[in-house]
């Protein structure tokens, strides 16, 4: 009888012995679960940004993934956030393309001379005499897209006639000095699952190329990867085209000694919806300029990601708007040295990240970095959270002068932020910001003046604006000097 005893008291102290250790380590959990929660509330991520990142850091424990799936399950039900694999598993709705665009003439005088500063020594090197222009189309001799580009020589121009084009559209390109241009309008390409050495709609590799009014359209490869137009080297020009709903909009090798242009161009719709994929993707180049452009409705990824040493991004619009489903709209994941000058950058209620524009995540790769900031409008739709900026790596240098900030969020930046006249207003100072018209209003015009930067901030760079981004994709240049923080000096009517 003793021994029973005995043994039923050790058996009931190993049970609450059990029990207080079970307890203690639950207790422990749930503080740690709460301390990466509070970590990275404070840091400007969502509730459902949060989540995910929990869910993906007890995946493959099956006794937290037990204590920890009800209270994420509630968590999520009160703040109306779906599941990560929820939210990539809903569909991503394309509306049909845009109509065709005219030819855009070239830029005058005083144009010309806004861009010439930004541009490589290769582009200020006037293109030599032409060997020959070939003309494609319907009517043409030459029918097929893809016979000319096997056709053509340095030095050549290739015409293709306004129009749709659906049979033998793909090619690779390594020519220099060309220009393929569509004549009449935009010639618009469709891919119908097609493409050049399994990559793209164009394969681009070739000395100095300029394409013009070339619309890319729909291409998709067995790897997810397909792109509008893939540039793996040379210099490359690309002006007023579209790449619209392609698994990549256009992307780039990592070519160091490689510069791309891109001008009054659109992006939109593109992206696989694996998070990889996006609008643009510059790779490691030498140098990249985007002027006048507007990049929209990225399917999960970015809507502009770019590792280039050099960035410039002027007057353009980087807006997901209403349906987007873009991550970051800005991504310079390298860091760099990135002017970032007169652009409206605009984050949808749909987006699976709250960060705005991030620089550096991936860790500074060049021994300049420095993200200048100056005279756009950031607005985050998302409600909650969010972060404007984010440069969460040490050994950079931020400078941020005359911006509008408008919405949830703030600046998240490690160290080395200088901040000079950025104002945060209500979207009731613009005309129409649900449709992305932010264009100030009176009388709140009134309180808001600009700030000439001071030069010692930027000593080799010019901050101030001399244009301002119109939509869709074109530029309207200022008269005058700027008079108001933000990318737009005309006011609403």
């Amino acid at each position: 009888m003793t021994k029973i005893k005995s043994n039923r008291y050790r058996y009931r102290y190993r049970y609450r012995k059990t029990k207080l250790v079970f307890l203690g380590t639950s207790f422990l959990i749930l503080v740690g679960v709460g301390g990466v929660f509070m970590e990275y509330r404070a840091s400007g991520y969502s509730v459902a940004e949060i989540l995910n990142y929990l869910d993906r850091r007890v995946e493959g424990h099956p006794r937290l993934e037990k204590w920890t799936a009800p209270v994420f399950a509630r968590i999520r039900a009160l703040e109306g956030s779906s599941e990560f694999q929820a939210q990539a598993a809903q569909p991503f709705l394309i509306p049909p393309p845009p109509p065709r665009w005219g030819m855009v003439p070239l830029k005058g005088g005083e144009e010309q001379a806004l861009i010439e500063p930004y541009l490589s020594g290769v582009w200020l090197v006037p293109p030599g005499p032409v060997h020959r222009i070939l003309h494609v189309g319907p009517s043409e001799s030459i029918k097929s897209i893809s016979v000319a580009a096997s056709m053509a020589r340095d030095g050549d121009v290739v015409q293709i006639d306004a129009g749709d084009y659906h049979e033998d559209v793909v090619a690779s390109w390594g020519q220099n000095d060309l220009l393929i241009q569509g004549v009449g309008g935009n010639a618009r390409l469709f891919a119908e699952g097609n493409s050049a050495e399994g990559k793209a709609i164009w394969v681009v590799r070739g000395g100095r190329i300029r394409i013009e009014n070339i619309d890319f359209m729909n291409a998709q490869v067995s790897d997810r990867n397909g792109a509008g137009i893939r540039f793996e080297k040379g210099d490359l020009w690309v002006r007023n085209c579209l790449f619209f709903a392609n698994e990549n909009g256009l992307l780039t090798s990592d070519e160091e000694n490689s510069s791309l242009v891109i001008e009054n161009s659109e992006f939109a719709y593109n992206g696989a919806g694996d998070g990889f994929s996006h609008d643009l993707y510059v790779g490691k180049l030498k140098s990249l300029v985007v002027l006048a452009s507007y990049f929209h409705h990225a399917n999960v990824g970015h809507l502009f990601k770019s590792r280039a040493a050099r960035n410039d991004i002027l007057y353009n619009r980087l807006t997901d708007e209403m349906g987007g489903r873009a991550s970051y709209e800005l991504d310079l994941p390298n860091g760099g040295t990135a002017l970032v000058l007169g652009n409206i950058i605009q984050q949808g209620t749909d987006t699976e990240n709250s960060t705005v524009i991030s620089y550096g995540e991936e860790g500074m790769s060049g021994p300049d970095n420095v993200l200048y900031l100056a005279s756009n409008t950031l607005v985050n739709d998302k409600e909650g959270a969010g972060a404007f900026l984010r440069v969460p790596k040490a050994g950079a240098r931020v400078v941020s002068v005359n911006n509008l900030l408008v919405g949830y969020g703030e600046y998240h930046v490690l160290a080395g932020l200088v901040s000079s006249n950025d104002r945060s207003v209500d979207w009731q100072a613009f005309y129409r910001p649900l449709r992305q018209d932010y264009r100030l209003e009176a009388p709140v015009e009134e309180q808001l003046h600009y700030e000439t930067p001071s030069p010692s901030l930027a000593p080799d760079i010019d901050l101030v604006p001399r244009a301002e981004p119109v939509a869709p994709r074109q530029l309207n240049l200022l008269k005058h000097g700027p008079v108001y923080p933000g990318a737009l000096q005309t006011l609403a009517p």
